[in-house]
């Protein structure tokens, strides 16, 4: 008898409650036809916008993969054997950084606020360096170097360094590989820096120099992937300022 009283008590609370809602609807019920209007609306605009947006981001990977398959493209006599099936390599190398950097260019233009647009900036400053437009390319490495700290800002930092090499003023790549081999938060591998520093000194032929950065590379990261090389470098250098 009880079970039934409170099944009872609780179903006329349901259509209690069932009741004072219908009455509030038919008190107000122009009020609440534009309240399920608009939270339709809400939903068919948040659905449209969700789509746009994923339809641009998918966009802008498709057009950055593109510029970047031309990035890759061999230069005829560059690589040895037959290129991929489909591949054609350019005839020159100023051919095909000309028309990756106007591909890079692009994806900057049309998508600036995305990653992808930051990344193809990149790119587009490393055709330029190909190209000899040190300036160009100097511009657009300083202004990523100089965003948020992520994987696109480090590359830049690194890249700056590279442009100055390539541009024969040692001294200040030097000093800005050496600022990043000693920065822990650099998104960038740490012995690929000591790598390319050793390098760059061993060319100038600051021998003693690139001997310990060689050194450092590999009793610092014993495990890289440079670490055989950098140790015969250094083993070199060190047989060759001693004959």
């Amino acid at each position: 008898m009880k079970k039934e009283l409170k099944k009872q008590i609780k179903e006329d609370e349901f259509l209690s409650g069932v009741e004072v809602a219908w009455k509030w609807f038919q008190a107000n019920e122009r009020l609440a036809r534009y309240g399920l209007i608009a939270v339709g609306v809400a939903v068919v605009l948040g659905g449209g916008l969700n789509y746009l947006q994923g339809k641009r981001r998918h966009d802008a990977t498709a057009a950055f993969d593109a510029a970047m398959r031309i990035y890759e493209t061999p230069v005829a006599g560059e690589t040895q054997g037959a290129p991929p099936a489909g591949v054609v390599p350019f005839k020159e190398a100023r051919e095909k950084y000309t028309k990756a950097v106007a591909a890079f260019d692009g994806v900057e233009r049309s998508y600036p606020s995305q990653d992808v647009g930051r990344r193809a900036r990149y790119f587009g400053a490393l055709c330029r360096i190909e190209l000899g437009e040190f300036e160009p390319a100097r511009q657009a490495l300083q202004a990523l170097a100089g965003g948020a700290a992520g994987f696109e800002t480090s590359m830049a930092k690194l890249g700056l360094a590279d442009l100055e090499r390539r541009a024969g003023a040692v001294d200040k790549a030097v000093g800005t590989y050496r600022a990043l081999a000693e920065d822990a938060s650099l998104a960038v591998p740490r012995d690929y820096v000591l790598m390319s520093l050793a390098g760059t000194l061993e060319d100038a032929r600051r021998t003693q120099e690139a001997v310990a950065s060689y050194t450092s590379l590999y009793e610092r990261f014993p495990e890289s992937v440079y670490a055989g090389e950098a140790q015969r470098r250094a083993a070199y250098l060190r047989a060759a300022s001693q004959g």
